[in-house]
């Protein structure tokens, strides 16, 4: 007998009941489910709605489901739809008919509701946790190769020297924004929605703000209709999710680019890596690819609870069922990503010296030559004409910036002196950017502390 069948004269189809179930996803909300039904028990008996022994008894009953369930022991059924069922069905069987009162107050749609409120704010911290290790990981990476000179790109042509550091250390503001913005939307899963019932509260006295306290929630919901709707919280969880992996997808595209033949700035790690099974020299950087591949799947379970969302009347809905296995597939995803590339980032060795001869012999110093023009006197328009000749006469010659002599400088324009092919070395056009947030190894370090601190506080709190 279903625990909802009291006016049914019929059986449910037996395809319906494995349609209907979401048992086999939303079991992992079970110490969620039994954490708020242990304080909606406490509440009810504070309230008087139920006596203090009933409480005691169903607080016992659950406590011993938590470690039955903690060990695997229980066997989920189809039949009991969801793990709400599950838990209820198994205290009637340990303490009777008892544990029925459990749900004196409350609906599913209030409790399931709660649950996964529970359940983001518990994700939200550990992800953010995990995102801090992987900014870890860049800053350490990026402080242990200061010294590295490599080609800055636009369009993926060369276009300016930069450090290695300075490369590494854009990944880390934009996890830090990630960061911030998991944090962030942590005060808008942090609102309690029990006690709104099926979605027009209930007749108990009941004591919201005890379960609120006793969960540590900071807020509660104003309206019923709208505590057991909203999925907001949900929905800026994966929309948070997806704009990381942006970032982890755009990372992965430079180690990728970077680890080729062609390029052979770093070498991953064998640990990192897999093989072909036909092309015994191949040495693939899977777990890249891999993290750039499931940012698809995260930005679809993204666009697939909105498409749920956008057409449904106030309040509960079947299909906001579907907003589990999308949130749970992405809060396994990111964190499998995230744990991956901040050990895979820890076992990367970069080849300074292919890095430097890649940006040596090139027109990467063009702008810095502009740039010498414009300190003496020239309009940059004219000085950017000027270099942009030059450019033209090395690529026709098959010779680069600092070949051209003094007497070819000045010859194209009266403004070089002898002093300008001090401009042209990879290392002095990093060291010329000293403005804020530039390459300059001294504002470099100067980010690496900031980032460090960061770390520091968050870790702190």
């Amino acid at each position: 007998m279903k625990l909802w069948g009291g006016r049914f004269a019929k059986e449910t189809d037996a395809l319906v009941e494995e349609f209907n179930a979401s048992i086999p996803f939303d079991k992992r909300l079970y110490e969620e489910d039994i954490r708020g039904s242990m304080a909606h028990c406490r509440m009810l008996a504070n309230q008087g709605i139920i006596c203090g022994d009933e409480a005691e008894q169903i607080l016992a009953g659950l406590a011993v489901i938590k470690e039955e369930m903690d060990r695997g022991e229980v066997e989920f059924s189809l039949a009991l739809e969801d793990i709400h069922m599950h838990v209820e069905k198994r205290l009637t069987e340990k303490i009777g008919p008892v544990g029925g009162k459990l749900h004196t107050g409350r609906s599913r749609n209030d409790q399931v509701a709660l649950d996964m409120h529970m359940y983001v704010k518990k994700e939200i911290l550990e992800t953010v946790a995990l995102i801090g290790n992987l900014q870890e990981a860049l800053v350490n990476l990026a402080e242990d190769n200061l010294d590295a000179v490599m080609p800055g790109y636009t369009h993926l042509q060369r276009a300016q020297p930069v450090l290695f550091a300075h490369h590494l250390l854009a990944y880390f503001w934009m996890l830090q924004r990630d960061r911030e913005r998991f944090l962030d939307s942590f005060g808008r899963a942090d609102w309690m929605p029990l006690g709104a019932g099926a979605l027009a509260g209930t007749t108990f006295p009941v004591d919201r703000e005890m379960v609120a306290s006793e969960l540590g929630f900071a807020k509660l919901y104003e309206n019923s209709m709208d505590a057991v709707s909203d999925r907001d919280f949900v929905l800026e969880f994966l929309s948070n999710s997806a704009i990381m992996m942006t970032h982890l997808s755009r990372l992965s595209e430079d180690i990728i680019i970077w680890n080729s033949q062609e390029f052979g700035f770093i070498t991953l790690d064998d640990a990192f890596t897999t093989g072909s099974s036909i092309m015994p020299q191949k040495k693939n950087p899977d777990v890249a690819e891999l993290v750039r591949g499931k940012t698809g799947r995260v930005y679809g379970h993204l666009m697939g609870l909105l498409t749920v969302l956008k057409g449904l009347p106030l309040a509960y809905n079947k299909d906001m069922q579907e907003d589990k296995e999308g949130l749970f597939d992405t809060v396994d995803t990111i964190k499998i990503c995230l744990r991956l590339y901040a050990a895979m980032l820890r076992t990367v060795e970069p080849n300074k010296e292919r890095m430097y001869a890649a940006v040596a012999r090139d027109f990467a110093s063009a702008t810095d030559l502009a740039d010498y023009l414009v300190r003496k006197g020239l309009p940059f328009r004219e000085a950017h004409a000027v270099v942009g000749q030059l450019v033209g006469k090395c690529v026709a010659e098959n010779r680069q910036l600092v070949d051209l002599t003094t007497e070819e400088l000045t010859e194209a324009c009266s403004h070089f002196e002898d002093d300008a092919k001090e401009m042209l070395p990879p290392e002095a056009c990093v060291e010329a950017r000293q403005s804020r947030g530039g390459t300059a190894r001294s504002e470099v370090e100067v980010q690496i502390r900031h980032a460090k601190s960061l770390l520091i506080n968050e870790n702190t709190k």
